[in-house]
């Protein structure tokens, strides 16, 4: 993206910022969940039901803060996906949501920075919590997804 297009989407200052999450999942039952959650606490999301997809519109979007992502997807797993994401995005946080964290481990002995997981099935608490000890460190008192500052 030229530095002019993305001009039009950075906020003028940080009272503007929203913190962008794309959320991937094969499951549209999993996407519409996530968004809901993420869109109720106040942060915009994009969602995606492929690796495809969420490649495309990682490279035709404005930067994600972070990424939230099914393990297991046909075509290209989440792992897979993020080790992509992050070469072309190397501050992209990312949240594996999944069923199968044992699958994530057997493969990855280890978490990157800036990496995390949370097991599905999850509640609304959980996920909004997880998404913000990700972004800001810290679930007690985080900036708001639309005011760092706060």
């Amino acid at each position: 993206m030229s530095s002019r297009v993305r001009a039009l989407f950075e906020p003028k200052n940080d009272r503007e910022r929203r913190w962008r999450v794309l959320v991937v999942d094969d499951e549209p039952p999993i996407l519409d969940f996530v968004k809901r959650v993420l869109e109720s606490a106040g942060y915009e999301v994009t969602t995606a039901s492929s690796g495809k997809r969420a490649l495309e519109l990682a490279t035709s979007e404005a930067p994600f803060d972070a990424a939230v992502t099914d393990l297991l997807m046909p075509g290209m797993n989440g792992d897979e996906l993020a080790r992509r994401l992050r070469a072309s995005f190397p501050d992209l946080k990312v949240l594996y949501l999944t069923g199968f964290s044992d699958q994530l481990f057997k493969d990855k002995v280890t978490l990157w920075h800036d990496e995390a997981f949370l097991d599905k099935p999850t509640t609304v608490k959980g996920l909004t919590e997880a998404v913000a000890l990700l972004l800001f460190g810290s679930t007690a008192k985080h900036p708001s997804p639309t005011d760092p500052r706060d």
